[in-house]
């Protein structure tokens, strides 16, 4: 008989993949969200600011010390290899965030980048060894709960430099915010000293040759050459439709007329509660159908609510249309509003005659629909949520234990290729197509991934 639900959600297991998430997120958002912001208020230009994106490659690349990583050594070896180097990695990310508190960017831009691209590498080496450390200790039929909590606390993370980061720099000079940043690593640093080391599945290979090249032939010797190729094609195509959908999201916002204001107070709500819910939901589901399934009820989600980014630039183009080629009152602007959105029904009729007016383009934006803007992006980022929860577990589940850090970071390296892609050509297409055809053709990129599952994940087997 299996356990209560509560009882598997609120487990040492899932404490330590909330705990470690939170770690392994926030040197991310550091790199993302908080030094661009704090290059920026220092006047740095945006050429160089966005420059500075390059220096995030050791996230792509970590695939290739990865293997180093499986090496029978810690480097604090009364901890043990998994925790050892996954302190190691934190206590330096500490130290480095910390760093930062002591430059100004007008001054030391050049140190700066090194020790951005220092933080790149090492959290890119924190993420390996905590993949694999929570692959070891999580059994199969957990996968799904906690690698859906590990990615909600690694998003939940940004509220850190995106939050109070940025809001303690408004009142205080930048270092106290670096070194609050910093400090907020010592989370993960107290969850490993807490916690036990996996058992190790297979002894750990002490030749270089088969620590680097046995975790790629023993994947493709257990999946079979043809099945495992299957399994890569997937790893690129299953997330390729919304990650393109959400790669110039900010752009596509203020293009539709929305302000910053309703980009910070709308857009980032709506996307923070909607994704960690997908997430909560995505695991608690797989629990009970299982991962196979869940790739296919979740990918579906996933594929539809792209199209509510469509019928958001639909509405906006046409509302605007209207605005500047027509003589428009309040009275038509209404009744389009309160057919194709959910702004509430009023009584256009008796306030038109009451105002005695029409209304100007500005008025117009004013009115554009927040409940719309919303809702739209709620639905894609619940689908965001649900489809990552289930492509993260699936990652995890296609590892072989004795592996995992290799493995992990091969697959997870090559998953992560689609949105790199993505945002070097989606503003080409957007200007080629624009925005209501291009996210059409977003959905439409969706259906390979979703073709691919009849192979990866049969419908009809269970995990």
């Amino acid at each position: 008989m299996s356990s209560p639900l509560w009882k598997q959600i609120f487990t040492k297991r899932m404490l330590l993949c909330l705990s470690t998430g939170f770690s392994s997120g926030l040197p991310l958002y550091v790199l993302i969200q908080f030094i661009p912001a704090w290059l920026r208020d220092s006047n740095i230009d945006l050429k160089t600011i966005g420059l500075f994106a390059i220096l995030m490659l050791p996230y792509t690349w970590k695939f290739l010390w990865a293997p180093f990583l499986d090496l029978p050594f810690a480097p604090l070896p009364k901890l043990g290899r998994r925790k050892g180097w996954g302190i190691l990695s934190q206590i330096i990310l500490c130290l480095l965030l910390g760093s930062l508190a002591f430059f100004s960017p007008t001054e030391n831009l050049d140190i700066i980048a090194i020790i951005a691209v220092l933080i790149a590498f090492f959290s890119a080496s924190q993420d390996i060894v905590i993949d694999a450390f929570r692959r070891e200790i999580l059994p199969d039929e957990e996968l799904g709960l906690g690698n859906s909590l590990f990615v909600n606390a690694y998003r939940l993370s940004s509220i850190i430099p995106g939050s109070l980061g940025l809001f303690l720099a408004d009142h205080y000079p930048w270092s106290v915010s670096h070194l609050v940043i910093a400090s907020a690593m010592s989370v993960g640093i107290l969850t490993l000293i807490l916690a036990k080391e996996p058992k190790v599945v297979k002894a750990p290979s002490k030749d270089l040759k088969t620590i680097i090249l046995e975790p790629l032939r023993e994947f493709f010797t257990r999946n079979g050459v043809k099945h495992s190729i299957l399994i890569l094609v997937f790893m690129l195509l299953y997330k390729l439709g919304d990650n393109m959908a959400t790669a110039l999201s900010t752009p596509f916002y203020l293009d539709m007329g929305f302000t910053k204001t309703d980009i910070a107070s709308i857009v980032k709500v709506a996307a923070l509660w909607s994704s960690i819910v997908g997430g909560m939901i995505g695991g608690i589901v797989m629990l009970k159908v299982g991962i196979k399934r869940s790739l296919w009820y979740f990918g579906v989600v996933q594929m539809l609510t792209i199209l509510g980014f469509a019928w958001l630039a639909w509405d906006s183009q046409l509302l605007t249309y209207q605005a500047e080629h027509a003589d428009i009152t309040l009275p038509l602007l209404t009744s389009h509003l309160s057919g194709f959105s959910l702004l509430p029904v009023i009584d256009a009729g008796s306030m038109a005659q009451n105002m005695g007016i029409g209304i100007s383009q500005s008025m117009f934006r004013e009115m554009l629909n927040h409940e719309l803007l919303f809702a739209v992006v709620s639905a894609e980022y619940l689908g965001v949520g649900l489809g990552t929860a289930a492509f993260v577990a699936f990652i995890a589940q296609s590892t072989n234990k004795a592996y995992t850090a290799a493995q992990l970071a091969l697959l997870t390296s090559l998953s992560g290729l689609p949105r790199t892609l993505a945002s070097a050509s989606t503003g080409y297409l957007i200007e080629a197509l624009g925005y209501p055809v291009f996210f059409l053709f977003c959905t439409v990129l969706a259906i390979p991934g979703m073709m691919l599952l009849f192979w990866i994940a049969p419908f009809w087997k269970k995990d």
